[in-house]
């Protein structure tokens, strides 16, 4: 029999509070445990007391370039606040840091700041694992919403609250070798590649590059990386429709299979016309690029230090607009900086963690020479930054970011990542049709959108 007597029976308890019931410190020192070779800083993020007031643990996922950068950004810091112990730890990229994240902020053991994807953060947030930043507490460090480019810094809010401070944007671009663009007549009198948006064109390009390389046009990883042939999807798919994949934070499937199919033809068709190959991994990608065997590569901005050490001549440029049925669009990301959400005002540290926060960004040029582009307009407008090349060159993908769909199972090095990069790789070798592969798209997505979020 129910039982209605009114104003008595507890509220239900969200799926953050019964998270955090069932991962009592035991689980959680279990967890820092199982880290086998991470320094106290790593444990105390899980299981140690609170740190002492002037004491801020900083958590990244950045190794290579980025890490060594990041650590000349937090030297910088140091120097200028020599009272603050900055204790940085990092974690390995992809799910396993944000498991590690979300574990550390329901044992009420998280870092006082921390990075994020952009496009983790409508997940994290919605999860009540982030404090929300005020604009007067931001306004102390000089942090105001005009100093920020407005597509990343609209991408760090949900609801119109702000649970999130970016600090660049790295899209997926057009590298080149300009000794070869000009042997295949592909640069104008500046130097400048020509125009190569638009299906034909861009292929005729890719045609043009073979013609001198006597191999191929272009190169882009295919062969166990999921992700990388995501990006490529995501940016056609956005050029022709503007639209999403799933919404409702992934619980409802909205693709647009017409779209997806004319997306994944144009994929196709730059493996039939024998322009690009088919079974090239990752570093063989970059390699046909610094090697000559090819002329253009499609990847991600972070890997430009890469290039630049192969020391061939090479420039970059935004990914071509290939369909007009919707504004510009390629695939993209954003790190930003977030505050996990603390047990208590003096564990939440705001205005020493703000303090850091603006010191990163004032940094930004140090960040941008590794490929990124600083959201931190005061960093992005200066002529330092204008006369850096080739990072400059590409800046205006900013203005065409599309972030991975807004779900718990997406985002960087995701299983939506997964599910639609393989279904594009199908397409893009040939075992599969545009209009199969579309298909298999959907059922992929409505099969993770059934699926219990764990946070």
């Amino acid at each position: 029999m129910r039982d209605r007597t009114p104003h008595t029976s507890p509220p239900a308890p969200s799926r953050r509070r019964l998270l955090r019931g069932t991962l009592s410190l035991g689980a959680v020192a279990a967890s820092a445990a199982a880290l086998g070779g991470c320094d106290s800083t790593l444990a105390q993020g899980f299981t140690g007391g609170s740190p002492t007031p002037d004491r801020l643990n900083f958590w990244n996922p950045f190794t290579g370039g980025d890490g060594e950068r990041l650590l000349a950004m937090q030297a910088a810091y140091r120097a200028g606040h020599r009272k603050t112990d900055l204790k940085s730890a990092t974690f390995v990229w992809g799910n396993p840091y944000y498991t590690k994240l979300t574990l550390a902020t329901l044992g009420d053991r998280p870092p006082q700041v921390a990075i994020s994807h952009l496009s983790k953060v409508p997940t994290l947030a919605e999860a009540g694992l982030l404090a929300e930043i005020q604009p007067s507490d931001l306004a102390r460090h000089g942090l105001t919403e005009d100093k920020f480019d407005p597509r990343p810094w609209k991408k760090s809010q949900l609801d119109g609250k702000l649970y999130a401070i970016p600090l660049d944007t790295h899209p997926f671009v057009l590298y080149f070798r300009t000794d070869i663009a000009e042997k295949a007549g592909l640069l104008d009198g500046k130097g400048r590649l020509t125009d190569v948006d638009g299906p034909d064109a861009f292929i005729d390009a890719l045609r043009a590059a073979k013609e001198v390389t006597g191999q191929w046009g272009g190169s882009i990883a295919s062969v166990k990386d999921a992700s990388t042939q995501f990006r490529l999807f995501w940016s056609f798919y956005r050029q022709i429709s503007g639209g999403d994949l799933v919404a409702d934070q992934g619980r409802k499937v909205v693709i647009d299979t017409e779209a997806a199919a004319e997306a994944l033809a144009y994929i196709r068709r730059l493996t039939q016309e024998r322009v690009v190959p088919t079974t090239t991994d990752g570093p063989g990608a970059i390699t046909m690029l610094t090697t000559g065997k090819a002329g253009f590569l499609m990847d991600g901005v972070w890997q430009v230090l890469t290039v630049q050490g192969s020391k061939v001549k090479f420039d970059m440029r935004p990914l071509p607009r290939i369909f007009d049925d919707a504004p510009y669009a390629c695939a993209a990301d954003s790190h930003s900086l977030v505050l996990p959400k603390a047990p208590s005002e003096s564990a939440q540290r705001l205005d020493l963690s703000l303090g850091f926060v603006a010191s990163l960004l004032g940094s930004s040029k140090l960040w941008a020479e590794g490929g990124h582009i600083p959201a931190w307009l005061p960093t992005q407008r200066t002529a330092s930054y204008r006369a850096l090349e080739p990072q400059s060159h590409y800046a205006a993908a900013a203005d065409g970011a599309a972030y991975d769909p807004a779900a718990w199972y997406g985002g960087a090095g995701s299983s939506l990542q997964i599910v639609i990069g393989d279904a594009v790789t199908s397409v893009f070798t040939g075992a599969g049709s545009p209009t199969a592969g579309a298909a298999r798209m959907k059922r992929e997505l409505r099969e993770l959108a059934s699926r219990t979020s764990p946070v």
